[in-house]
């Protein structure tokens, strides 16, 4: 899971940010913020928010685990191992992050919430010390994402374990600025960034006909500087991190991200992880899932796969940064 604070930091040139025929929409939405930057829009900018507004509040009433009257959240409470009817939508969306679970042998999983309750990085209480194993181990019992099916001929959900409960943080804000980059398309607006707690979609050229420029967030927890910057269109960008939401026992951080074949936060050099692609909700299930498998097992798979993604490790001499061949085309464009 990740921190809402953390990720990618929106580096647009000065004279692209104060440019007249660049309009600005932002609010917020699922826990944080949002940012939608339109270059060469003229048209009824008070009916375009209204529009964009309504799209995310539809993805909050999809997948958000703080509204008991979602649809996650209906499902999570439902005692039963029956299929449940949902939306097409959301099943869509479960299916999509199943298919993720499975390409990333469970380090990316939408069951991962109760471990992350337990942790104390949930909605509950925080803790100061780390839960006693007996506990984790008994939750380990409720989780995986093998556990779960979606038959979307129905559309309808069904899991085989009554405890079992979905959270979709770590695929949902990049749904989200799919879906309203969607809405942006469909209504004929070809230059556009759109920013959801971090994550982003990105298509066109900004005010001064460039590509959009991205910056890279440092993994530092004291200060927020950029580590670098890419410019990139028709792209969505997702960063996950451990550097934000963590706290201290005994000497050793315990991060947000927990890996649900342990049931523990995980413990390696790799700090932060930037993929690039063009899904924005395979972004970010997928950068979650980097952090969770370590600096290794990411690269492989990262290379394997031909992805595009940046990766910042830990190491005595400061930040270690190591990137894939795809990404390095996108940088050298």
């Amino acid at each position: 899971m990740k921190a809402l604070a953390l990720s990618v930091l929106l580096l647009l040139c000065m004279a692209c940010a104060r440019a007249p025929e660049e309009l600005q929409i932002s609010g917020n939405t699922m826990g944080t913020q949002f940012t939608v930057k339109l270059a060469g829009y003229d048209a009824n900018i008070e009916g375009l928010q209204q529009e964009i507004e309504a799209s995310l509040d539809a993805v909050n009433l999809m997948m958000s685990t703080y509204k008991a009257d979602s649809e996650i959240s209906r499902f999570n409470s439902n005692a039963t191992t029956e299929w449940q009817p949902v939306s097409a939508e959301f099943c869509a969306s479960v299916k999509s992050a199943l298919a993720l679970s499975a390409l990333t042998n469970g380090a990316f999983d939408i069951t991962v919430g109760p471990l992350v309750n337990l942790w104390g990085f949930g909605p509950g209480d925080t803790i100061d010390e780390p839960p006693a194993d007996a506990d984790i181990a008994a939750l380990l019992l409720l989780i995986g994402y093998e556990h779960l099916q979606a038959d979307c001929s129905r559309p309808a959900l069904r899991k085989d374990i009554v405890e079992l409960v979905l959270d979709m943080s770590a695929f949902g804000k990049g749904y989200a600025a799919d879906r309203v980059a969607d809405e942006l398309e469909d209504a004929g607006i070809d230059d556009y960034l759109v920013e959801i707690g971090g994550e982003l979609r990105v298509a066109g050229h900004n005010a001064d006909g460039k590509r959009w420029a991205v910056g890279i967030e440092a993994p530092l927890s004291d200060q927020r500087r950029p580590h670098g910057v890419i410019r990139l269109t028709d792209a969505a960008v997702a960063t996950s991190g451990d550097y934000r939401n963590y706290f201290e026992f005994g000497g050793q951080r315990y991060s947000h991200t927990i890996d649900t074949r342990t049931g523990k936060p995980v413990t390696h050099s790799l700090a932060s992880v930037t993929v690039v692609d063009d899904s924005g909700a395979r972004a970010d299930a997928l950068a979650t899932a980097f952090l969770v498998m370590g600096p290794e097992n990411a690269i492989a798979f990262a290379l394997k796969e031909q992805l595009a993604a940046m990766f910042l490790l830990r190491s005595n001499a400061g930040t270690k940064e190591l990137t894939t061949p795809a990404f390095d085309q996108l940088r050298s464009n």
